[in-house]
C-alpha cells in the first residue's frame, strides 16, 4: 500500500507530548493495531483539543512543538497514529526512540526549526492548514487559504529508504 504523506493538519501546541498521551498505557494489552484506533490522544490535556473531535478525525498530519514522543519506547504510539491514517508528524524535535520507531513503521517524523514550526502554527490562526510532502525533494508545503509556505527538511538516506519501503519489515523483505 502506497502511503500518502500530507493532508489536513491538527495542531498540538505543546512540547513534551509523551507516548502515554499519544496512546494510554491501559490499551497496550490490545493484540491488533486496529484495536488502538479509538484511543489516539485520549489522555492528552490541551486547551481546545477534543480527542473525539472532527479535527482529529480529519487529520493526516500532526504538528507539535519539541520532544514529541518522549516517555516509553514502545511502538504502540506510532501504531496508533498509523491506524488513524496519520503518517506524518512535524515537530521541532522528537524523543530518539519514538523518531526511529516512526521510520521503522514507514512513517515520517519531520524535524523543522522552531521558527518554521511557529510559521506553520501561525497559519492555523487563519483557518485549516493542508500539508503536502515532497519526500524526494525534502520539502513540505503548508497551505491555508491564499497563504503558502515551503520548508526544507533533512532525512537520512537510510530513514528515507525505510519510509519509501513502508517500514523496516518491508525494507528487509526487499533486500534480504
Amino acid at each position: 500500500m502506497k502511503r500518502v504523506f500530507g493532508g489536513p493538519a491538527i495542531f498540538l501546541d505543546r512540547s513534551d507530548i509523551n507516548t502515554d498521551e499519544i496512546i494510554p498505557a491501559r490499551y497496550l494489552t490490545e493484540v491488533t493495531k486496529e484495536a488502538l484506533k479509538p484511543y489516539l490522544l485520549e489522555d492528552l490535556k490541551l486547551s481546545g483539543f477534543d480527542p473525539g473531535g472532527e479535527a482529529l478525525q480529519k487529520a493526516t498530519v500532526v504538528v507539535a512543538r519539541k520532544n514529541f514522543g518522549c516517555g516509553s519506547s514502545r511502538e504502540h504510539a506510532p501504531w496508533s497514529l498509523e491506524v488513524n491514517g496519520i503518517y506524518t508528524v512535524i515537530a521541532e524535535s522528537y524523543a530518539r526512540i519514538f523518531r526511529q520507531n516512526m521510520f521503522n513503521c514507514g512513517m515520517l517524523a519531520i524535524e523543522l526549526p522552531a521558527a518554521d514550526i511557529d510559521k506553520i502554527f501561525a497559519m492555523a490562526d487563519h483557518g485549516e492548514v493542508d500539508i503536502s510532502v515532497d519526500l524526494e525533494g525534502h520539502r513540505l508545503t503548508a497551505i491555508s487559504g491564499s497563504r503558502k509556505e515551503v520548508f526544507n527538511f533533512d532525512i537520512s538516506p537510510f530513514d528515507q529508504a525505510l519510509v519509501e519501503a513502508g517500514g523496516w519489515v518491508e525494507f528487509a523483505d526487499q533486500r534480504y
